[in-house]
């Protein structure tokens, strides 16, 4: 069982569920020490005064808020635990909204709710229920870690998933990142969406979904280890310096993704997919039913 990070409630109106938050995800990637290279000593990190030049314990540690050059505010642990705010004790649920509503951009890192004992059980499970029957989520306010954050509720199997969001100001406007106005062809659009129905799929199993980067940092490792070479990367293909033909790149792409499928890629040719505007539906159709067929890889 995972740690509990925070313990409190959730308020829904006048329902309070107790409940104990714990990670939702695990973290399986390859962490490193910095060394000194020259005997490979580890290389720490001290924390030292800089009026007094000395390295301080960590119970000699707190926080301050600099007003000015001279001006530090000390503020204690205990202070911002105990603000004046509802949502320092309580996940308090402020609206409901549908899925789609959210922006994605949104949405932060995911947080298991677990009810807290067995008087938490009746109303914990009125809570996912009507989630589950709503096809809604819940937006809530909590305090955690000397701010208050924006949450989302949802229903994931039989518990409920916090997500830590982000407050409107904390999204970056994206218009300064517009491309500058260019003309694409139906052909070229036709040819994107007929990439896109050879790559889609109905779930994340398989071969492409794996941390080949992991592995292979884990790889180098162990050959290190064992005094071997580590695998050479293939050399990269040589870039021709000449304006990429998008219709072309289009039909190269959907001719090998059918072939990494086993599928016959000898009329892929997005040419002619225009000549059949009535029927442009057609070809998602036959590839899901040929996905529906396939059993989906699974991941070594």
């Amino acid at each position: 069982m995972p740690r509990t990070i925070w313990s409190g409630a959730i308020s829904f109106g006048l329902v309070t569920v107790p409940i104990h938050v714990v990670s939702a995800t695990e973290d399986h990637s390859i962490h490193f020490h910095r060394v000194h290279l020259e005997d490979m000593a580890r290389v720490r990190t001290r924390k030292v005064c800089e009026l007094e030049d000395r390295e301080v314990a960590t119970s000699e540690i707190g926080k301050g808020y600099e007003i000015a050059r001279d001006q530090i505010i000390p503020i204690s642990d205990e202070e911002l635990r105990d603000l004046p705010l509802p949502t320092a004790k309580a996940i308090e649920i402020v609206a409901f909204m549908p899925w789609e509503a959210i922006d994605p951009i949104r949405i932060g890192d995911g947080y298991y709710l677990a009810p807290d004992g067995q008087v938490a059980a009746k109303p914990y499970k009125l809570l996912r229920q009507a989630l589950e029957r709503s096809s809604r989520v819940a937006v809530a306010r909590y305090a955690w870690s000397g701010r208050e954050r924006l949450g989302l509720l949802r229903v994931r199997g039989e518990a409920i998933v916090l997500h830590a969001m982000r407050w409107p100001d904390e999204i970056r406007d994206p218009s300064e990142l517009t491309p500058p106005p260019v003309e694409l062809s139906d052909e070229e659009i036709d040819g994107a969406l007929a990439l896109m129905d050879t790559m889609t799929r109905d779930d994340l199993e398989g071969e492409e979904f794996r941390d080949t980067y992991t592995e292979a940092v884990a790889e180098l490792i162990e050959a290190k280890r064992e005094h071997r070479e580590p695998p050479v990367a293939p050399e990269p293909a040589a870039e021709s310096g000449q304006l990429v033909d998008l219709m072309a790149a289009l039909q190269q792409s959907v001719s090998k993704a059918k072939e990494s499928r086993g599928e016959n890629a000898e009329h892929a040719d997005v040419h002619e997919m225009p000549k059949e505007r009535s029927a442009k539906k057609q070809p998602a159709k036959k590839t899901a039913a040929k996905k529906t067929a396939r059993k989906p890889r699974k991941s070594a």
